[in-house]
């Protein structure tokens, strides 16, 4: 019956899936969004900014929602934006400038411009608010001085200058960050590592990749295709977000369900300390049980005790079977035993199970041009996109049909539909990654990134809807595969009234979980004083002891990460 069913729906859940090989390379390489027209406009009222981005007109390519949107947000112009140190979705209060640190002088940038050159010295106004400000137009620093190193060797001069006069530094990438982490607080000397930008080696045995900090995501996903193999790491942002910023941030992005973090992936790193020391630990083995493994403390450190240089990673090969379903499910404990079934069912196949609920979804298809729901008969509380990676379609197709066609008739799909080419595919990352996108349309954004147990996910979106009622939509979704729920409360402007229903009532519930406050964005500057909701008092002290040890001026990404009483204590 449940077969006859599906045969007769207009999903065709088990018709014949074509192009799959070419499915599977494309996934891997293309993606970005080509922004052809921005206009902004803004509304302002008393001391809270509303500002509303209508894009005209969006060419999107496989994957290509919100992969672009840092990119295209930049081209928009600086001075159509008014940045305000309150009002701002979850945004840190500002803390004061230590005064320890120094003021940059001439000749700081004739010392700079002498070991750079010119062009490794920037200073004009327009390159320096971009680098200033974050791609959420959230956190605007005021750095008169970015540094565009070639070499870790030039990395190792500038901070070593730097600890000399004191003089405090952040440290940048693709600047795609969520947190605040990757721009100035103050007046902090941003060093871009965009320009390290080499592929050094790849082992196409082992599949080792060794390249700098500076590769873009993205361009590394498109060399390892024409290799045959893939990066363990996918993410939206990786038209912009580099390597070296990855690493920093542990990113985790689609994949991690089945290639793990960061932490496993990585094999070696080579990084910079805040005296200029280079600590050479770009190994490409994969088991060196020889003393302590401090890679691990980079990954994830945000910049504040290091910067990264050189990453050496493990990439698995790419396989020529990928089967990509679009499912709904009647409520959310239908999809934790679909969550379940899929671990046990598609086994070694299974590459990514992510979920979005009815809000995400009717916000995608009101604020994304070309966006067509793949169930239209009926609205459905929630959605699921799974994805299975393997070697043999024959056998990949079969167990995925046979998942689904008993997930169906034990009741927990109502619906579904899986990919019949790559545009159809291209459809469904569309509608799971274009959530961010639709989100800045729709106005104020307050973002969570939170870390639970999966069957209690939802409870928190359920409390938050009870807590703000008709003053704002929750909107929930993300990779629950890994429990990671990306929380997002959306409102027309940003409201002290809506805040303070959020915070600090979010955290604390996270905190009576024994979840964490940050799954995969880190804590930057918008949760360094919020720590302690997630790490014992002891672990923080010990976390301030090393940060002491490493960067005993403060000098790297300060203000950041650890709470402003740990991480300037006992600074000169």
């Amino acid at each position: 019956m449940t077969y006859r069913r599906l045969k007769l729906s207009s999903r065709n859940l088990f018709d014949q899936l074509a192009n799959l090989k070419f499915f599977n390379s494309s996934r891997s390489s293309i993606s970005g969004l080509q922004n052809r027209s921005i206009q902004t406009f803004e509304l302002v009222k008393e001391d809270v900014c509303y500002h509303k981005h209508i894009v005209s007109r969006h060419i999107c390519f496989l994957k290509g929602s919100g992969i672009g949107i840092p990119a295209s947000l930049r081209g928009v112009q600086s001075n159509a934006f008014r940045i305000h140190s309150r009002n701002l979705a979850s945004m840190a209060t500002v803390p004061s400038r230590n005064p320890s640190f120094a003021v940059i002088s001439c000749d700081d940038v004739s010392y700079f411009k002498k070991i750079l050159g010119e062009k490794g010295v920037v200073q004009e106004e327009l390159k320096l608010d971009d680098a200033n400000t974050d791609w959420m137009r959230k956190y605007k620093g005021s750095s008169k001085l970015m540094l565009q190193p070639r070499s870790t060797h030039e990395v190792s001069e500038i901070l070593n200058y730097c600890n000399s006069r004191c003089l405090a530094v952040v440290p940048q990438g693709g600047n795609t960050g969520l947190v605040g982490g990757s721009v100035p607080v103050h007046d902090e000397v941003i060093i871009s590592v965009s320009s390290m930008n080499n592929i050094l080696s790849f082992d196409k045995v082992s599949g080792i990749l060794v390249c700098e900090a500076g590769c873009i995501l993205e361009n590394l996903i498109s060399f390892l295709d024409n290799e045959g193999y893939i990066m363990p790491l996918d993410l939206g942002a990786k038209g912009s977000c580099q390597i070296g910023g990855n690493v920093s941030t542990n990113a985790g992005g689609l994949r991690l369900i089945r290639y793990g973090s960061l932490h496993g992936s990585v094999l070696g790193l080579e990084v910079v300390l805040a005296n200029g020391t280079v600590l050479d630990m770009l190994g490409t083995l994969r088991k060196d049980n020889t003393g302590y493994d401090l890679k691990h403390l980079f990954i994830g450190s945000e910049g504040s005790l290091g910067i990264v240089t050189k990453v050496s990673i493990l990439t698995p090969p790419k396989l020529s079977s990928v089967n990509l379903a679009f499912l709904a499910c009647e409520d959310y404990a239908s999809c934790q035993k679909l969550l379940s079934e899929a671990k046990r069912k598609l086994g070694e196949i299974l590459s990514a199970f992510e979920f979005l609920d009815v809000s995400a979804m009717d916000l995608v298809l009101k604020h994304l041009d070309g966006i067509r729901d793949p169930l239209p008969s009926s609205k459905h509380n929630f959605y699921i996109v799974i994805e299975t990676t393997g070697s043999m379609e024959s056998h990949d197709k079969e167990k995925l049909e046979a998942f689904l066609l008993s997930s169906m008739e034990s009741g927990l799909l109502t619906d579904g539909v899986i990919a019949q080419d790559i545009n159809q595919a291209s459809s469904f990352w569309r509608i799971r990654e274009g959530i961010p996108e639709a989100l800045m349309k729709a106005g104020a954004v307050y973002k969570y990134d939170l870390s639970l147990p999966p069957e209690k996910m939802y409870d928190v979106v359920d409390e938050m809807r009870e807590r703000l009622g008709t003053a704002a939509n929750v909107v929930a979704y993300g990779h629950l595969g890994d429990g990671n729920l990306h929380l997002n409360i959306s409102a027309r402007e940003y409201d002290d009234s809506i805040l303070s229903q959020i915070e600090p009532f979010v955290y604390e519930w996270t905190s009576k979980q024994r979840g964490s406050i940050s799954a995969e964005h880190g804590l930057g500057l918008m949760k360094a004083n919020k720590i302690h909701y997630s790490k014992s008092a002891e672990t923080v002290q010990l976390m301030g002891a090393m940060k002491k040890l490493l960067d005993p001026n403060g000098i790297l990404n300060p203000y950041k990460v650890l709470p402003i009483s740990i991480s300037q204590s006992g600074v000169n």
